[in-house]
This record gives structure tokens, C-alpha cells and sequence, in this order.
């Protein structure tokens, strides 16, 4: 499989995309030009350290195609993923007289593919823009589906938009040296991936964990793809969340208020393999799994250098903090429980003694209490 098409033709949700899978950059503009756009002016979004690796063979392929390419860099780290950042994003498109028909490419993580979505779906009222990630999270994850945002007082993604891309353009080759603690990351939402919707899968990265970790070429791509499947799934069925497309949070409940307690200092990856060994263990506790399979899910965080607990945070103060998440539906928790390997579901009838004892099953500094 080279490429897989997104779409969906409802009225009123109508989208169509591909993500194309590539060994290096220099087909990018090869790509873009099939889109056939009306641009005149492109911006190329990334943050600091991305811009020293691969902005100027991004800009070489792009310029040939534009009038104008411009260069909007700001600073790396989730911190600066917000409304600031934003804000100096539309300076420069308005000093550079961008225009609606022109376009941004995101290139970078998931921190620049949300932040490069949501000024894209909101400067005139929304323009065209490409996903070009370059992390594995971003590319299993995030650059799919439309979602964009940005984190509000430490609240995460609680401004945003559903604005697709054009065009996904996955360059495999940065992943060969791609830092440790974000290849894990990616691995995070990958086995999230697995765990909602596909058993088989979940079990072959398991089955595969050797040479995932040693990042041979095949089997990442083979891993990619499948989860950008998967997603591509759920997300024509369920464009805007209105229901099924909700399951891909799993993890995210408890995992985004660790991650803002923590004050980003933990990856998103990380953040939502701690979420979800917690909803794992309700369901667990529920019933819905047995007990070889919430170790089974718990401990192979650890072969893909993923944390099993957290520490340093008063569990009262997580709970809470899901209080405020964006996921709240009629002042509850719309909580993502696992009901058997590959099989997630939504659920509004989790309490706070439940997540309360899934926090402290997590909690580093309760174990090393006892």
C-alpha cells in the first residue's frame, strides 16, 4: 500500500484526502502539484528544532510550485501551543498578504500539525493546508482526522476546529532518527490503536516488538499503515465525534489531566499509556477483561519504554482534573473502557471511586509507600 484515501461525501461533512507513504522528502512536491490548487503563496509551519532538520529540502520542493514561500517557525515544545503562538501565526500571514486560496504546510509533530489545522481553519474563515509529520505519534495518530487545537491555560486542546488536509505526506525516513522518548510516544497511541478496534493487530506489535524497536524499515510501515486504517475507519464513519469516533481516546481521560498536572513534562505518548493501563484496569475490575490480559496490556508499556505509573501528583488532583476535560457530556466523563481486546466502547457510568482506584493502581508513590 502506497497511499490510502480519507473520505466522506455527507453533506455538510464532505472531505477527501490521501496519505501517501514516502522513503524521503523529494516527492513532496511531486504530490502537492496533483492536488492542483490555486495558491499562490504557501507558509511552511514547524517549530525550532524541526526547522534545522528537514525544513530546507521541504522548502527546495515547494518553492518550484508558488510564487511565494514563506517560513513561520516558532518555538519547540507543547508550551507553545497556543493562542500566542497562534496569534503571531496571522501576523505574518496578514504581512505576507496571504489569501484564501492560498495555503500552510505543517511540518513537524503533533504540536505543529494542530497548531498549523487550527490557523488554517480559522484565518479567513479557513484555508488549505498539508500535513507533513514527522514524528510517529503524528504519523499514527494526529495528522489524521481533521482534528485541530490548540491548549488553553494549561487545558488541553480546549480551542479548536475539525478542519481536514488536502494532502498527508508521511516521509518514513525520519523516524530513523526520530529521539527515543518520542518514538515511544508514538508507540503509545499505536497500541491505543490496536486495543480499541483491532485485536489481531494489537498482537502482531506485541509479536513484533523487537523489530519495531529497532526500527526496521518494513515493519514500521506496515505498523503505520495500519493504524492510519483504522483511524481512517472511525473517522468517516464519525467525522465530528458525535459517537463512535470517541473510542480513539481511550487513554486520554486520565492521561490528559496527568499531562497538564505535570505541566507537559511528560510526553501526550507517555501521558496516554498511563490513561490507558488505568481504564484498563476498570475494565478489568469490571469484569471485561481477564486478569492475563490487563498485565499483558500493562507490562508491554514497558517493552516499548513506555511508564507504567506516574509520580509526584496528589490522585485527587487528577480526578478533578478530568472534571475539566473537553470530553464531558451533560456534566459526566464520557469514559473509554476496553469490553475485550479490540473492542472499546463508550461509557457514561464510570464513578470517581472507579477512576479514583484506577489513579492509585498508577501511582508510583503509593507503591513505593508500601
Amino acid at each position: 500500500m502506497k497511499s490510502l484515501l480519507v473520505k466522506q461525501e455527507r453533506p455538510g461533512e464532505a472531505f477527501s484526502y490521501e496519505i501517501v507513504w514516502k522513503e524521503s522528502f523529494s516527492d513532496l512536491g511531486t504530490e502537492v502539484k496533483k492536488l492542483q490548487l490555486p495558491a499562490k503563496k504557501a507558509c511552511i509551519v514547524t517549530d525550532s528544532t524541526v526547522a534545522e532538520l528537514y525544513l530546507e529540502p521541504v522548502r527546495r520542493e515547494l518553492e518550484p510550485l508558488f510564487e511565494k514561500v514563506t517560513v513561520f517557525v516558532f518555538p519547540a515544545g507543547e508550551e507553545h501551543k497556543n493562542l500566542k503562538t497562534v496569534q503571531k501565526l496571522y501576523t505574518h500571514l496578514i504581512e505576507e498578504k496571504f489569501e484564501r486560496k492560498d495555503i500552510l504546510f505543517a511540518l513537524g509533530g503533533g504540536v505543529t500539525g494542530d497548531l498549523t489545522g487550527y490557523g488554517a481553519a480559522t484565518y479567513l474563515r479557513g484555508i488549505d493546508f498539508v500535513q507533513v509529520p514527522t514524528t510517529l505519534l503524528a504519523q499514527v495518530d494526529s495528522s489524521i482526522g481533521g482534528k485541530t487545537g490548540v491548549d488553553f491555560d494549561q487545558y488541553k486542546n480546549m480551542v479548536g476546529a475539525f478542519h481536514h488536509p488536502r494532502l498527508v505526506y508521511m516521509n518514513m525516513s525520519v523516524l530513523k532518527t526520530l529521539p527515543g522518548d518520542q518514538f515511544a510516544c508514538g508507540m503509545g497511541e499505536v497500541l491505543k490503536t490496536g486495543l480499541i478496534r483491532d485485536e489481531i493487530f494489537y498482537d502482531w506489535t506485541i509479536n513484533h516488538m523487537g523489530e519495531i524497536m529497532d526500527r526496521i524499515p518494513a515493519v514500521l510501515t506496515k505498523m503505520i499503515q495500519r493504524c492510519c486504517d483504522i483511524k481512517r475507519v472511525v473517522v468517516e464513519h464519525d467525522p465530528k465525534e458525535q459517537g463512535e469516533r470517541a473510542v480513539l481516546n481511550l487513554g486520554h481521560t486520565i492521561g490528559h489531566a496527568i499531562e497538564k498536572l505535570k505541566e507537559f513534562q511528560l510526553g501526550h505518548g507517555q501521558c496516554v499509556a498511563l490513561g490507558t493501563v488505568a481504564a484498563a484496569y476498570i475494565s478489568f475490575r469490571r469484569g471485561y477483561l481477564s486478569t492475563e490480559e490487563f498485565y499483558e496490556i500493562r507490562d508491554m508499556n514497558v517493552g516499548f519504554d513506555l511508564p507504567i505509573t506516574f509520580t509526584g501528583l496528589d490522585p485527587e488532583r487528577i480526578l478533578a482534573a478530568t472534571k475539566s476535560d473537553k470530553k464531558m457530556e451533560n456534566g459526566t466523563v464520557k469514559f473509554v473502557l476496553l469490553q475485550s481486546l479490540g473492542h472499546a466502547v463508550v461509557d457514561h457510568t464510570v464513578t470517581d471511586q472507579e477512576m479514583l482506584e484506577a489513579i492509585n493502581f498508577i501511582n508510583g508513590d503509593r507503591i513505593d509507600e508500601e
